[in-house]
């Protein structure tokens, strides 16, 4: 098969991508965004997991209500762009093959900091509800589940405040393995993403990271964090943020390639296997690099991984079947 080939038979997941919000553009126009379904029809990008996210603010009760309210909006409008039949909205593993097969693209939801999530611990059966599949434990700033790679000084943030997990956030982990959502240790700081590993009843993901081996970034998995979630069964999603692929010259902003991303890669399945490595973009919420840009060249990425020596088994892991699993695990584990 010719690299095109091997990636239009491909469930191609793009695990992580942001929307516009408030007054988000049409999806069915191809307009602004990186994302849209006339950009990923001509990518061969199969399905996305756009993201309900949740800026962190103030933790009193008044901002966990607005959080709480945004992230439930936008669920409900993540799920408003399927229609059942060229767009099919799925909430489970199997839904999703389903989709594929039916030749329909597909849109999933997933949550972006705990902050939405207050002190409520039934919110994550609300979210399962409306079909999300995971929740980001904290975004840029610690929130009361979780220290945050990158704390907010502007928020009043210590280096660290909870050493890691709180006990709510222990208590958020198992709200979740109940729920059937997964667990994504994305922009958690170390402390609390291997707390949060093994806390997990269900493997838990990084949905748009990099290695730290190859980038010191405060975003990005060490070695330690990569066999951490090996040893748990879980998955490093390599994401197409520049600043996390390569260092900026001085004064200048990151540029990046699929072939850093593909360096990425080639690191962690070397470190941890192909089994527990993904890929994500982060489009619309600072990904894009040479040879992906937007969703319409999600072929670009598939052919620089082809040519890196990944088989057509090995691509479709990396894309979809190694979430997939993890998906089923969630399922699985739930009640």
């Amino acid at each position: 098969m010719t690299p095109e080939e091997v990636h239009a038979a491909t469930l191609t997941l793009d695990a992580h991508v942001d929307i516009r919000w408030p007054d988000p553009p049409d999806p069915l126009a191809d307009g602004p965004m990186r994302v849209d379904f006339p950009k990923m029809a001509r990518g061969g990008l199969r399905a996305a997991i756009f993201i309900a996210y949740v800026p962190q603010g103030r933790r009193d009760e008044a901002g966990h209500a607005a959080a709480a309210e945004r992230a439930e909006a936008m669920l409900r409008h993540i799920r408003a762009r399927a229609d059942g039949e060229a767009r099919r909205f799925c909430a489970t593993a199997a839904e999703l093959e389903a989709c594929f097969e039916a030749g329909a693209l597909g849109v999933l939801s997933a949550v972006e900091n705990g902050y939405a999530m207050g002190h409520d611990l039934s919110a994550p059966a609300r979210w399962k509800a409306l079909g999300a599949c995971y929740l980001t434990l904290t975004h840029d700033g610690h929130n009361d589940l979780a220290d945050s790679a990158r704390p907010k000084p502007a928020l009043g943030d210590a280096p660290a405040e909870h050493g890691g997990l709180s006990a709510l956030g222990r208590q958020a982990i198992a709200a979740l393995n109940r729920a059937g959502m997964l667990v994504d240790v994305s922009h958690v700081a170390k402390p609390a993403m291997l707390q949060a590993a093994e806390a997990s009843r269900v493997p838990v993901v990084a949905t748009h990271t990099a290695c730290r081996a190859l980038r010191d970034h405060p975003r990005n998995l060490d070695d330690e964090q990569l066999d951490a979630l090996k040893a748990v069964g879980g998955l490093a999603q390599i994401t197409a943020v520049p600043s996390f692929l390569r260092a900026a010259p001085p004064g200048q902003d990151s540029v990046a390639s699929v072939e850093d991303m593909a360096d990425h890669v080639d690191h962690a399945v070397r470190r941890i296997g192909i089994e527990h490595v993904g890929l994500s973009s982060d489009f619309d919420g600072g990904g894009g690099v040479r040879g992906w840009e937007n969703a319409a060249e999600t072929a670009g990425l598939s052919a620089a991984l082809l040519a890196r020596g990944y088989g057509r088994r090995e691509l479709g892991l990396l894309w979809s079947g190694n979430f997939l699993r993890l998906m089923r695990a969630a399922e699985a584990a739930a009640g």
